[in-house]
C-alpha cells in the first residue's frame, strides 16, 4: 500500500475495463488519479448477441471517466475526471497544463486510450484505420510530448504505455496489429531518449475483464459453434484460463504500479504481457541476424539458390503454422 503516495497519474481511456482497473488501484497505493475518456457515456449500447449473464457482465463493467472518479472517491481516494479526445493536440495540452496548475506536477501518464476493431486489410476502410491508428499511437505521442516537460523539470516520471499482444501481427487485424506495433516502437525509442531524465518508457500487453473482451470472446464462441456445429465446447480447462486471465483488471496494475513508484526507476524500455490471473512475461528486444554474407552485387538466380542453404531460410513466416 501507498507505494505512490504523492504521486499525480492520468490514466486515460479509464472510464471502463483494463483502464479502469488501473485507476483504481494506483488511487488505492495514494496517487491523485485523473480519469480519462473521450466524452461522457450516453446509453450503453449492448451487442444484440450478447444474452443473459454476457449481457450483465457487459452492463456492469460500462462506464466513463466520471463513473470510475465517482467509485475512486467513494472508496476514499482522490480522482478527477477530464473528458478530452486524446488524438486532439490542443486539448491534450489544456488537459496536461490543468492538471499541473492544480495538482503541482504529473508523475505518471497511462496510455490506455484505444479503439479496437477487427478487419484484415481487404475490409479495412481508410476511416478504419484512422480511428484504431490515431487514437492509439498519435494519443499516446501528445501525452508525451507535452507531459515530458514538466517531468524533466520536476526531476523524472513514468510513462506506461498500454499496447497489445497483437503488436507481433495478429491474424484479422491489420489496423490494431500496426497501432500496437507503432505503441512498442515509440516506447523503446523514448525509453532511450528519456532515460537520463530520470523517465521511465515502458510498454504492458494486458488481459483483463473488459466490456471489450466480453463482447469480443462471446462472438467468437458463437462464430466457433456457427462454424464447427452445435456440439462444438471450448475445453474446460481453457475456457478456466482464459476467465482467469481476464479476471479483474485491478489484479494486473501492481506490476504498473512497481514500475510507476520510486522502487521501479531506472527500469525502462521494456515490453511486457501481463494478466489478471498474476501471470507477467516479456518481449525480448528484436535481434537482427547473419542471412548472408557481404557479396555484391548478386543476382536474382544466386539469391534464390542461396537461401535455403543459408540462415534466411528461417526469417519467414510459416502461415499455416502460426495462425
Amino acid at each position: 500500500m501507498n507505494s505512490l503516495q504523492g504521486k499525480v497519474a492520468l490514466v486515460t481511456g479509464s472510464g471502463q475495463g483494463v483502464g479502469r482497473g488501473i485507476a483504481e488501484f494506483f488511487a488505492e497505493e495514494g496517487a491523485v488519479v485523473i480519469t480519462n475518456n473521450r466524452k461522457k457515456k450516453q446509453n450503453t449500447a449492448v451487442p444484440e448477441y450478447l444474452t443473459g449473464e454476457a449481457r450483465e457482465q457487459f452492463l456492469a463493467m460500462s462506464g466513463d471517466a466520471e463513473t470510475a472518479a465517482e467509485v475512486i472517491r467513494a472508496k476514499g481516494g482522490k480522482a478527477e475526471a477530464y473528458f478530452c479526445d486524446v488524438s486532439d493536440y490542443a486539448v491534450v495540452k489544456e488537459m496536461i497544463d490543468h492538471i499541473v496548475q492544480k495538482y503541482g506536477r504529473i508523475d505518471i501518464v497511462v496510455n490506455n486510450a484505444a479503439i479496437t476493431q477487427a478487419g484484415g486489410l481487404m475490409l479495412l476502410s481508410e476511416s478504419d484505420w484512422d480511428r484504431q491508428t490515431v487514437v492509439k499511437l498519435k494519443g499516446a505521442f501528445n501525452t508525451m510530448r507535452l507531459a515530458a516537460p514538466y517531468m524533466i523539470k520536476q526531476g523524472g516520471g513514468s510513462f506506461i504505455n498500454v499496447a497489445s499482444d497483437a503488436w507481433v501481427g495478429m491474424v484479422n487485424a491489420a489496423a490494431y496489429s500496426a497501432s500496437n506495433a507503432g505503441l512498442v516502437g515509440l516506447t523503446r525509442s523514448c525509453a532511450a531518449e528519456l532515460f537520463h531524465y530520470n523517465i521511465n518508457v515502458n510498454a504492458i500487453c494486458p488481459q483483463a475483464a473488459s466490456p471489450g473482451h466480453v463482447s469480443g470472446f462471446t462472438k467468437t464462441l458463437l462464430t466457433l459453434e456457427k462454424a464447427m456445429g452445435e456440439g462444438f465446447h471450448m475445453p474446460e480447462e481453457k475456457r478456466k484460463e482464459v476467465e482467469a486471465d481476464h479476471g479483474d483488471a485491478r489484479n494486473l496494475a501492481p506490476f504498473l504500479a512497481f514500475l510507476a513508484s520510486d522502487a521501479g526507476r531506472g527500469k525502462t524500455g521494456g515490453v511486457f504481457s501481463v494478466t489478471a490471473s498474476g501471470r507477467i512475461s516479456w518481449y525480448a528486444p528484436e535481434e537482427e541476424l547473419d542471412g548472408l554474407p557481404r557479396s555484391a552485387p548478386r543476382t536474382v538466380e544466386e539469391i534464390e539458390e542461396l537461401i535455403p542453404k543459408s540462415p534466411l531460410k528461417d526469417a519467414f513466416m510459416h502461415v499455416a503454422d502460426t495462425f
